[in-house]
């Protein structure tokens, strides 16, 4: 399955970049350079000169893709989900139960993902870390509804409508489908990020098959409790 994902090609919305990056050898360095720096040194910290400085090119080279280091990470984490809903499709697609199918993308969405695994030159378990850790800013912001209205968020908003539909087929009379499932979503973020940094705020410890069973086992005794 990984290999025919591998062969895939991630979309992203036009409107995020200027260029794409794809479409050249400085805009794939852009994107891998930049996923190990923001990793490296937060958001925070990161700039287009530092990442300049890095490649060994100019600041104004890196403006011709992206206008701002808010649309970088527009493009990391629109990429992010967008991989992350092929390998939710690939993974149920031969499941016909319900309620296999959403373990499954519990799974899929708590597993750790090693640093070293690569999608081309996307670094996955840097950008895993980037997404736990930075994801949120993509929306946390004035513009959100400007952003929104721009088709921004639109591979997340895709993620949470796929387990949403399985969490209305196990239960039809459940009326929190897309809620329950934001919830799941941020909230494991939130318990890895806790557990890396935060540690007195969560039970859990580095073991995402722990993180994976306390989010299924929430979900499924959520689902069959009553109906909105």
């Amino acid at each position: 399955m990984n290999n025919l994902i591998s062969q895939m090609q991630i979309q992203v919305n036009e409107k995020i970049f200027l260029k794409d990056p794809n479409s050249s050898e400085l805009g794939k360095k852009i994107i891998s350079n930049g996923i190990e720096l923001i990793n490296e040194i937060g958001l925070e910290s990161f700039t287009f000169r530092k990442l300049a400085t890095k490649l060994e090119t100019t600041e104004s080279s890196i403006y011709r893709y992206f206008e701002s280091k808010h649309k970088l990470l527009l493009y990391l984490t629109s990429w992010y989900w967008g991989w992350l809903e092929y390998h939710l499709v690939f993974s149920t697609a031969n499941i016909s139960s319900a309620e296999e199918r959403l373990k499954v993308a519990i799974k899929v969405i708590s597993k750790d993902i090693p640093d070293n695994e690569m999608f081309g030159h996307i670094n996955l378990g840097l950008l895993n870390k980037i997404v736990i850790s930075e994801s949120s800013k993509a929306y946390l912001t004035k513009q959100v509804d400007d952003a929104n209205k721009e088709g921004f968020y639109a591979g997340y908003k895709r993620m949470v409508l796929r387990i949403s539909e399985i969490i209305k087929e196990l239960n039809p009379n459940f009326g929190f489908a897309s809620t329950l499932t934001s919830t799941i979503i941020e909230g494991i973020h939130d318990q890895k990020y806790f557990a890396e940094h935060l540690p007195t705020l969560t039970d859990i410890s580095g073991d995402s098959s722990v993180l994976t069973q306390f989010y299924t086992d929430m979900a499924i005794s959520t689902i069959q409790q009553n109906t909105k």
